[in-house]
């Protein structure tokens, strides 16, 4: 990767060097993008499998798979897969189920009563990638808090032919409603429905460039009333090392990342250029043992290396970025804890690779892309749920709060407002 001394760069060239890959913000995206919405919306179920053909080399004549295909997928994944399956779950599990919301119910004041309370979305859509990499732990990651949070449907899309532990991690989880359809048009289906796939209210999951940008235009789309989770597409990661780090754990994790997508990016920010010249080293080594060389070949063209005065102005880069992932591979890592400010995911120390939050250790992985970690959280059980809040006064209760609301409405010129206590007030009175 490039390597490049953070103080010796403009203002502008810093702004530069935390820029993301070209291949994302491609304005042809946007217009492909649109037309697969369009062709779906007029045509449905026929343009969803003539994109299964176009996209996929695919030709179904379901949409849904039967409850016998997926009984025959589930015989077909072997034992270890389904062990490694339920390890994961239960993490998963533990960790979302300590989310559980706990209703508040208070008294403001003498009569008046305050409550926020929780439901389930009814509706949810989830999408799981296909394509190069079967993503078997995004079922986990979509699936379990959906079940959790108690959404009643529950709907899971993937590019055909779905692989067969995709299939059995969502019989795992509670899922029975599967489809094969994968890219922008099953965000299009999700979000508009057709003959055979459910409307939904919210669709999940990360996804490539035109994933995401589906996500955005179709939550945008006056038609319709969808929303999505978050902006999640190429991955990202971002690694914090001091010159005692592990040059081949860095470029291990580097990798990890690398080797999602070609518009996929990696960064490196150390306080020590011998380090950031050994995760170069390691970076070439490691490159060639990796049957998705070339995918991370081109993925590291558009990444690089920042070396830096201190960790302190380390933490300062990472968070202007703004990274997917952030590791932190230092002598004392929770040191630097409290001052991290942007970051989808944080792995602390040097036994803990992005690869266990993937997967297994309970947090999960669908995370905000693109710099949107400084304003957008990771998932969690409350993204499968909507909060609303209850009030109820009693007479008293009016009696005490009538005066300050008639007050404040009266000063916005909003004399319906004020007229809707002070008949009630004048009620009380009678």
């Amino acid at each position: 990767m490039e390597i490049l001394n953070w103080n010796a760069l403009s203002d502008s060239d810093k702004n530069q060097a935390l820029t993301r890959s070209p291949l994302i913000g491609d304005n042809s995206v946007e217009q492909q993008v649109t037309r697969i919405i369009e062709q779906v919306v007029t045509n449905g179920d026929v343009a969803l499998k003539q994109f299964n053909q176009q996209f996929d080399g695919v030709k179904v004549e379901s949409l849904a798979l039967s409850q016998q295909e997926i009984d025959a997928a589930c015989e077909r994944v072997a034992e270890p897969v389904k062990q490694s399956i339920a390890v994961a779950v239960a993490n998963i599990e533990t960790f979302h189920k300590a989310q559980v919301f706990n209703a508040i119910d208070i008294e403001t004041m003498p009569g008046v009563r305050c409550e926020l309370r929780t439901e389930a979305i009814e509706k949810v859509g989830l999408y799981i990638p296909g394509g190069t990499a079967p993503l078997i732990s995004t079922v986990m990651m979509l699936a379990l808090p959906a079940k959790i949070a108690g959404c009643q449907q529950r709907v899971l899309v993937s590019p055909p032919p779905i692989n067969d532990a995709i299939i059995y991690a969502a019989k795992v989880c509670g899922i029975t409603e599967i489809y094969q359809v994968g890219g922008a048009q099953a965000i299009a289906a999700m979000a508009f429905g057709t003959e055979s796939v459910t409307k939904v209210d919210k669709i999940f999951g990360p996804g490539n460039r035109y994933v995401t940008e589906a996500k955005r235009l179709v939550s945008q789309d006056n038609r319709i009333s969808v929303t999505i989770d978050m902006p999640a597409g190429p991955s990202e990661v971002l690694v914090i090392a001091d010159e005692y780090a592990n040059p081949a754990f860095i470029a291990a994790d580097l990798l990890s990342q690398a080797e999602h997508g070609v518009d996929s990016q990696v960064m490196l920010v150390t306080n020590s250029q011998a380090q950031a010249e050994a995760v170069n080293s390691e970076l070439v080594s490691q490159l060639a043992q990796l049957p998705r060389q070339d995918i991370a070949k081109q993925a590291l063209t558009c990444s690089r290396s920042i070396v830096v005065n201190d960790l302190n102005e380390a933490v300062l880069v990472s968070n202007q970025y703004g990274p997917e992932h952030l590791i932190v591979q230092t002598q004392s890592p929770r040191d630097l804890l409290g001052a991290i400010r942007a970051a989808g995911s944080v792995f602390v120390g040097a036994y803990t690779p992005e690869s266990v939050g993937d997967y297994a250790s309970g947090t999960n992985h669908v995370l905000p892309t693109y710099g949107y970690s400084r304003a957008v959280s990771s998932l969690s059980l409350a993204d499968f749920s909507r909060r609303f809040t209850v009030q109820e006064l009693t007479p008293q209760g009016l009696q005490n709060l009538g005066q300050t609301v008639m007050t404040l409405a009266e000063n916005e010129l909003l004399d319906a407002h004020k007229q809707a206590v002070a008949i009630r007030l004048a009620s009380l009175t009678n």
